[in-house]
């Protein structure tokens, strides 16, 4: 026993500085987690994506200096990085099948920078607008307001078409026959698309059918949060314009097995509107219902930004302010711009902190 304390005690001038090297880095990796996202518990998965990123760094290192500080001979050193290298090799490896891959596909994502929170995307058989873009997922609310985790790893496997935020086109197709000339029709969907608030309508004859000619008509929609109102109230103008025209949105293969009378048309009754003039169907946009979660943390994502901006716009104003002989007056006025930034920043970080909070609930 005393010769096995004799031993201890004749290593410890040994591991001493291991000791110390490693509770150095422990307390500088907790002050590190604390600073970076402990503390700012209201940020939300874009914010704490490079914050990650830096802890990573951190975290290896600091396992490079206790590698480092380890009470071992030079070749046992190189021996031990050697696995470590293995480890490794074996890890990027065996990606394809670990999360680790995911992981590698949210930094191809964050460098080839497609889309970004609120953006429409569509990918497989999934569309929706995008919550969160995380290291090992990224979140995307779909159309019937639901919220869908898809791995970056799938996304960096599949096409992904973005809905341009600048805008978009919008288009339906229709199939009409060919008693009906297509001038006419031209001129029929034209006017269904700039009722449905379309910008510069175009219309292509899309298809010669052996009984219908298929139509499409297109436009640009400049505000494309309200995408899907937009399709619906499209396709909704197309039926209004080709029937108030008396045009049948009938095939003639239908036409010549219904057992109609001669001369009957298949329209729908003009719609009464007696007692309901009260109501209007185009309040209320579904979008505002269906997406609110991406909205809102699009609209997270802008105000952060905006932070960033004043945050350098006081930094230039605190250095204007120390310019030698400036008059009173204008020292006054740059201080008052400060302060009105400074506020500005306080709101939105009380904002941002409340709906951070509320979506914890």
């Amino acid at each position: 026993m005393i010769e096995l304390i004799d031993q201890l005690l004749g290593a410890l001038p040994q591991v001493i500085p291991t000791l110390a090297v490693i509770t150095i880095v422990v307390i500088v990796l907790w002050a590190a987690d604390w600073a970076l996202l402990r503390r700012r518990e209201n940020l939300g998965e874009e914010a704490r994506f490079p914050r990650r990123i830096v802890m990573l760094v951190l975290t290896g290192i600091g396992l490079l200096l206790i590698f480092l500080a380890l009470p071992v001979s030079p070749d046992t050193r190189g021996q031990l990085f050697g696995i470590v290298g293995l480890i490794f090799s074996a890890i990027i490896a065996l990606s394809s099948t670990t999360f680790v891959s995911n992981a590698m596909a949210g930094f191809m994502l964050r460098g080839v920078r497609s889309f970004r929170p609120g953006d429409f995307i569509k990918v497989g058989e999934q569309f929706g607008r995008v919550t969160e873009r995380g290291l090992f997922h990224t979140e995307i609310q779909t159309e019937d307001r639901d919220l869908t985790t898809l791995p970056n790893l799938f996304l960096v496997s599949h096409p992904i078409t973005v809905v341009h935020s600048s805008g978009t086109i919008v288009s339906a197709s229709v199939s009409l026959g060919y008693d009906i000339p297509h001038e006419r029709i031209e001129q029929l969907l034209k006017e269904a698309a700039i009722a449905a608030k379309l910008q510069e309508p175009f219309v292509q004859i899309k298809e010669l059918g052996d009984f219908s000619v298929t139509y499409r008509i297109a436009g640009f929609l400049p505000e494309v949060n309200h995408l899907l109102t937009t399709r619906s109230k499209l396709r909704k103008m197309m039926l209004r314009s080709l029937h108030e025209a008396d045009v049948e949105i009938v095939s003639p293969t239908f036409m010549t097995q219904r057992r109609v009378e001669g001369g009957a048309r298949t329209l729908p009754l003009k719609p009464s509107l007696r007692g309901h003039h009260n109501i209007h169907l185009e309040d209320g946009l579904p979008e505002d219902l269906i997406f609110d979660k991406a909205e809102q943390k699009k609209k997270g994502e802008e105000l952060r930004r905006e932070c960033e901006d004043l945050r350098i716009s006081i930094n230039n104003l605190k250095a204007s302010c120390k310019t030698p002989d400036q008059d009173t007056a204008e020292t006054a006025r740059l201080q008052r711009q400060i302060y009105r930034a400074t506020t500005r920043i306080d709101a939105i970080t009380k904002y941002l902190a409340l709906v951070e909070k509320t979506d914890k609930e």
